[in-house]
């Protein structure tokens, strides 16, 4: 007979599979009406599903991107994560790669990248709790529903772990941005963001993460972008542990060279 920890522990692992699914079918098929209220409901079930870290971490982005011709380009990116509020700095990344736009609506991305997990205990403490190195492929789709703009992105995962051997991954993003003083996110534009991630692998259980972020930013002109919000992110183990952490995050994004008669939302790669 299913104990009650065990019906709790799959019940949490259905709400936080089933609300991104919604979700991402709600980016198809409702109107700028309907879906504020589907992505609220998404974001309360997932939050009430997982048992909470206490302490509210940090999540900084620095993204800068150079688009060599109105085709090709070229970007990089850093990140910091913290345990507590700006301190116990536990995780970095450094990434970069190049992509082309196909059109209006499609681009191609790859990227490769170091990504380093040390001891909760302090900031950047050694020993090492993993290292990897990544090597990714990723597919971005762009989808205008009246003046929401939907972002669908796809992405495969190639991952070498220091404790795991070699993993693949699969990653599928929507999100949503809504202008808030203009009907497209351009120079002096306020706008709220919210997108919501799930992370699948090729073994079971397949089901591994879950992202939700909820957030505002403001371009100040056309090379410079700054956001901020929250978000939960909820991890789900082979071993059939789990574990759910909040953050702020904080991001500056840069870009270069900005083919400024085509609208592009604002792209960070974590």
């Amino acid at each position: 007979m299913p104990t009650r920890h065990s019906l709790t522990s799959e019940f949490k692992i259905f709400f936080d599979f089933f609300c991104p699914v919604a979700f991402y079918a709600a980016g198809f098929f409702f109107t700028m009406k309907n879906i504020i209220p589907v992505i609220c409901t998404c974001l309360l079930i997932s939050l009430s599903a997982n048992a909470q870290q206490k302490d509210l971490g940090t999540w900084h982005v620095v993204n800068a991107q150079y688009n060599i011709n109105k085709k090709w380009f070229v970007w990089g990116e850093l990140q910091t994560r913290s345990q507590k509020f700006m301190d116990a700095f536990y995780y970095y990344e450094a990434k970069g790669g190049a992509g082309m736009y196909i059109g209006k609506d499609f681009s191609l991305w790859v990227g490769t990248g170091r990504y380093a997990t040390y001891a909760n205990d302090g900031n950047f403490k050694k020993p090492f709790a993993n290292e990897e190195f990544r090597f990714w492929q990723q597919l971005n789709m762009n989808n205008y529903v009246h003046r929401i703009k939907f972002e669908h992105r796809y992405r495969m995962e190639q991952r070498w772990l220091a404790q795991g051997g070699y993993k693949n991954r699969y990653r599928y993003r929507l999100n949503a941005f809504l202008p808030l003083n203009n009907t497209k996110v351009t120079a002096k534009t306020f706008f709220l963001n919210a997108h919501e991630e799930i992370f699948l692998t090729n073994k079971k259980p397949h089901f591994e993460r879950n992202r939700i972020f909820v957030g505002a930013g403001y371009m100040p002109d056309k090379n410079t972008t700054l956001m901020g919000g929250y978000l939960h992110q909820y991890d789900y183990t082979a071993a059939g542990t789990s574990s759910a952490k909040n953050f702020l995050q904080i991001s500056l994004l840069l870009q270069f060279h900005h083919d400024e008669t085509v609208e592009r939302v604002p792209q960070i790669l974590d």
